[in-house]
């Protein structure tokens, strides 16, 4: 048989208008006055623990700030910077304790709100009065054609600057240059880089080439590090410089390792482009050639037998008559008519001009037009 567990009824505080009272004692008053202790204990007790939460957000608060700090000193080389970096990490120690004592005073908060009894006020509550949605709004994101229009106009403005920046080879000068300009430490830099280190390549302009992807992987590398750091890079640039001119192995062989697989992938891409460029060369010189029935003369050249070839390198209007006289007919004919769509041969060219054909006699051409191959 089930049995009922009872105790959990133990924890819960007898209600004013329950307890017995003496019949001198005015009841209705007294139980006001219980009430509004109880009362009074349970707000005390709530205001403490909103107390405690905003001491540990503000604790935590700080530490994480202090925690960026020694983030942002932890790459620095002067006496100075090494200072400030003891002073941040010993502050940084200090605010983790001061954390981890906030913690468990907020538990022991907790842990005694878990031992208090229930009672009137505390079993039944409101669930809710009203429904409020907070939807955060969210950034719209650019589209490509916005994307290359800001480019385009960035690239407008500071082309110039850019240029500048990348044909810089001393890591002094590149900070100092970022330092005057630092509107140049974006995205919009690093992609003009790339185009300008591409078509320094396909101008075969190798060193040059090189010298520029050097600047880009800079950029790169400072975008790459706001991003971890999750900072604007007009405020970390001087970090990376730092950190790269201690001479940290690890860091610069990450670097030029970097460096040269996007040397490769540039020319790489060059030569995708210089291929695609001969392509269209050579389709444009193509659709030039082509003869009034739209057949190119070179390929046409190409497929007629040996003997009509030699006929046309010669430029031997009988000889070639001779050679299709002796064809069968309806080879010649399918030969005959792909010359004159691609233009090879002009039919009747000088009895046109002369007034002389006579119908039934062959057909006469004037010189043969074959293309130098």
């Amino acid at each position: 048989m089930t049995t009922i567990d009872y105790s959990v009824w133990d924890h819960i505080e007898v209600s004013d208008d329950e307890d017995d009272t003496h019949p001198n004692i005015d009841t209705p008053s007294l139980f006001r006055w219980r009430h509004q202790a109880r009362v009074e204990r349970m707000e005390a007790f709530m205001k403490k623990g909103e107390e405690l939460e905003k001491s540990l957000a503000e604790s935590r608060r700080k530490l994480a700030e202090a925690q960026r700090r020694v983030q942002e000193l932890v790459s620095a080389s002067t006496p100075e910077a090494k200072a400030d970096l003891a002073k941040a990490q010993e502050e940084e120690k200090q605010l983790k304790k001061q954390e981890r004592s906030w913690e468990k005073k907020m538990q022991e908060h907790r842990i005694e709100e878990k031992k208090m009894p229930w009672n009137v006020d505390t079993l039944s509550k409101e669930g809710f009065s009203k429904s409020v949605v907070n939807v955060k709004p969210e950034k719209e994101e650019e589209t490509e054609e916005e994307k290359e229009e800001k480019h385009k106009s960035f690239v407008e403005k500071y082309e110039k600057q850019i240029k500048h920046f990348g044909m810089l080879r001393r890591w002094d000068d590149s900070q100092k240059y970022l330092s005057d300009y630092p509107h140049l430490v974006c995205e919009e830099t690093a992609n003009y880089l790339v185009i300008m280190c591409i078509d320094l390549e396909v101008e075969e302009k190798h060193a040059l080439m090189e010298q520029v992807a050097h600047q880009t992987i800079v950029m790169q590398f400072i975008l790459e590090l706001a991003k971890s750091l999750k900072v604007d890079p007009r405020g970390c640039f001087r970090q990376f410089f730092a950190k790269i001119k201690t001479a940290d192995q690890q860091y610069q062989d990450a670097f030029n390792d970097e460096l040269e697989s996007f040397k490769e992938r540039v020319r790489g891409r060059a030569k995708i482009r210089i291929e695609k460029a001969l392509k269209e060369y050579e389709e444009e010189e193509r659709q030039k050639r082509l003869g009034p029935g739209g057949l190119d003369p070179v390929e046409v050249y190409e497929t007629l037998p040996p003997e009509m070839q030699k006929c046309f390198d010669d430029k031997d209007i009988q000889m070639l008559q001779e050679a299709i006289s002796r064809m069968d007919p309806t080879e010649a004919k399918h030969h005959m008519k792909r010359c004159i769509d691609s233009g090879l041969w002009v039919p009747n060219a000088r009895a046109d001009e002369e007034g002389e054909k006579e119908e039934g006699d062959e057909p006469q051409y004037e010189e043969v037009k074959k293309e130098e191959q």
